[in-house]
């Protein structure tokens, strides 16, 4: 696993637009050749080393993976399974209309099931939700959040804006997975509330929004660039 650790706001190396992550997606995928559901896989499994390395100390881990329905979703089931697979406790909870989960997404959140692990789903417009987020939650030494990625514009929804301020108001320590959710990915800045996070793992390179925001380290917390096992090198040298 490649990972390296820069500060997100007065870092030199390169920092990539919403746009600019999105192209090289598509460049990986429909030019190098690599499907959408391996560059996942390597995501989440980074982000899973990442966590167990962190937990190393704890005696019975137990993690609480949040997930949204999209691929930031995606992602936080493959971090469950790895997890599940090195002996962690792991509550999976899908955030949102089950339905919705398409795609790779799917992929990873079937073979879960089929694996046996329970999914909980959480109903956004639950009058109890931050009550069902302490239940959830109790006992757990990390919550991960793979509830928004990268793509978020706009102001977060009245119900997503609930759900990350009953996570936040646990006070136990967040994992971002590529981006707090409700931050804004070029901007750095949040839009509503946002996950306030010990540690953020991006993917492919720093988010320009880490670089230009004094407000982005309060959110961001320590932030580490894992590979997704293509690199924008190998873009940047097709180009020329």
């Amino acid at each position: 696993m490649h990972t390296m650790t820069r500060d997100p706001i007065n870092s030199a190396a390169p920092a990539m637009t919403r746009d600019e992550v999105r192209a090289f997606d598509a460049f990986a995928i429909n030019e190098i050749g690599v499907p959408g559901v391996v560059l996942m896989e390597n995501a989440g499994r980074s982000c899973a080393e990442i966590i167990r390395e962190r937990l190393k100390d704890a005696p019975s881990p137990k993690v609480c993976v949040f997930c949204g329905t999209g691929n930031n979703g995606g992602d936080g089931c493959v971090i469950a399974r790895h997890l599940l697979n090195r002996s962690f406790g792991v509550s999976v909870v899908v955030c949102g209309d089950y339905d919705k989960i398409k795609g790779d997404a799917r992929i990873n959140l079937t073979i879960l099931e089929r694996m046996g692990q329970p999914i909980e789903r959480l109903n956004l417009d639950d009058p109890d939700l931050s009550k069902k987020v302490a239940a959830l939650t109790d006992s757990a030494n990390m919550i991960v959040d793979a509830l928004l990625g990268t793509g978020l514009r706009g102001q977060v929804s009245e119900q997503c804006s609930r759900l990350i301020e009953s996570i936040n108001d646990r006070h136990i320590p967040v994992f971002a997975v590529d981006i707090p959710s409700g931050l804004d990915c070029d901007t750095g800045e949040p839009l509503g509330p946002s996950i306030v996070a010990e540690q953020t793992v991006t993917f492919v390179a720093i988010k320009k929004g880490f670089t230009v925001s004094e407000n982005a380290r309060r959110y961001t917390g320590q932030v580490t660039v894992a590979s997704i096992g293509v690199e924008p090198d190998i873009q940047r040298q097709r180009s020329d």
